[in-house]
């Protein structure tokens, strides 16, 4: 059984004009939208995603010195890889490719903040 994320009701994600809003990174921000996604679309359960990122935040509290702040946005991307290449989604190569081209790329119209915005038509 496939237990169904809740997108209306008092556990739903909090949005502004249907978009997600976190007082957080934009790379979080689209990592949880990913998530919210791939997990709608049947890529996998979200109870897999939240073991997956339970997973790994317990191994960076576990390696990570007392003061270190944690890097959320790394550790939520990290759990979606995880389940993705779990689930034969992709594989960790396509995924290391990707970001490298991600991390390539130049700043542009529609690359800051949200898609197709920062730019006068």
């Amino acid at each position: 059984m496939r237990a169904q994320l809740d997108v209306d009701g008092p556990a739903a994600p909090p949005r502004s004009d249907g978009e997600l809003v976190f007082a957080v990174p934009a790379v979080l921000r689209r990592a949880f939208g990913m998530a919210v996604g791939l997990c709608g679309a049947g890529a996998f359960a979200w109870p897999r995603f939240q073991a997956a990122l339970i997973a790994r935040i317990a191994a960076w509290r576990a390696a990570a010195a007392p003061e270190e702040p944690c890097d959320c946005d790394r550790l939520w991307l990290a759990a979606l890889e995880d389940v993705l290449v779990e689930r034969s989604a992709v594989s960790a190569g396509e995924v290391a490719e990707r970001a490298g081209a991600l991390a390539r790329r130049r700043p542009g119209p529609g690359r800051r903040g949200r898609p197709g915005r920062g730019h006068a038509h």
